[in-house]
């Protein structure tokens, strides 16, 4: 029952973040690039740090958070992950890296997951960022610009976006 309201909860927030969003910053070059991973659909969090070799940006400034959904205590070293336990009732995060990483305004913030999943949609509805890239398949109203890519091909994946970016001019 808790689930529901929690759930339910997270909707709603999602609606009211994609209401309230500020798109003034969404024409702006790219110098900050964010992921947010669902690390249940892909695992290989190194390879798409290599995506800044695509774009022409420092990798210093791509950022990778994940998220995985627990049922169990894990412990885990990792300090930009979150799980469905630091997300309160009332959809309030309560993971400090998280909140951090959700109010660095980066200039694309990347959903790297498939299908929807309602705690990955309030944390992207959420952000700064100032334009919003996502696979095929989510909510459209999350995203500028949706790319039909498997999530399970990075390297397709970064060529798509650069040529994306390219033709809107937020790359060279």
């Amino acid at each position: 029952m808790f689930k529901k309201i929690k759930l339910r909860s997270l909707r709603k927030l999602t609606d009211r973040y994609i209401k309230s969003r500020d798109t003034s910053q969404r024409n702006a070059r790219i110098k900050t690039l964010g992921f947010l991973v669902n690390e249940v659909d892909f695992q290989n969090i190194e390879a798409l740090y290599e995506i800044w070799n695509e774009l022409g940006i420092q990798r210093k400034d791509v950022k990778v958070f994940t998220f995985i959904e627990v049922k169990k205590k894990l412990p885990s070293m990792r300090q930009n992950q979150l799980n469905n336990k630091d997300v309160n009732w009332r959809g309030v995060v309560q993971n400090q890296n998280a909140v951090e990483f959700l109010k660095t305004p980066f200039d694309v913030m990347v959903g790297y997951y498939k299908g929807s999943n309602a705690y990955l949609d309030m944390l992207i509805a959420q952000s700064n960022a100032g334009f919003k890239i996502g696979v095929a398949g989510s909510d459209e109203r999350l995203y500028d610009l949706l790319i039909d890519v498997a999530v399970s091909e990075p390297k397709t994946f970064r060529i798509e976006v650069a040529k994306y970016l390219r033709i809107l001019k937020k790359i060279e």
